[in-house]
């Protein structure tokens, strides 16, 4: 009986992590915060874990298909929300906000 339930137990575990999305965790930003990306509702929220701006929320996405994400981020210094897409390439997570889809610029960030 106990084997039974450690394997039931195992397989729970396996099935969790077989569900995270690649995009989730901790991210290296180009200022060189931590940037937390979490499950949420069928979506991902961003929020600083270090620097500056440590425990502010910066952004949310979804996935768009094809390591693709797309939403919204805000810069932490002022506060302006913008359209955003993220691209995930292994361990590199290429993040893009743009003003009237004509205005953008990308940060580059590194899996921690």
């Amino acid at each position: 009986m106990l084997r039974i339930v450690t394997l039931a137990a195992a397989s729970f575990m396996l099935a969790g992590i077989a569900q995270a999305d690649p995009i989730e965790g901790n991210w290296r930003t180009d200022s060189g915060a931590t940037a937390q990306i979490a499950g949420s509702g069928g979506g991902f929220t961003i929020t600083l874990r270090s620097g500056e701006h440590n425990g502010k929320r910066i952004g949310q996405m979804s996935p768009n298909g094809d390591g693709k994400y797309k939403g919204t981020i805000t810069d932490p210094a002022d506060d302006k929300t913008y359209s955003g897409n993220a691209t995930l390439k292994g361990n590199a997570l290429a993040m893009q906000g743009c003003v009237a889809v004509v205005f953008c610029r990308t940060q580059n960030w590194k899996r921690q």
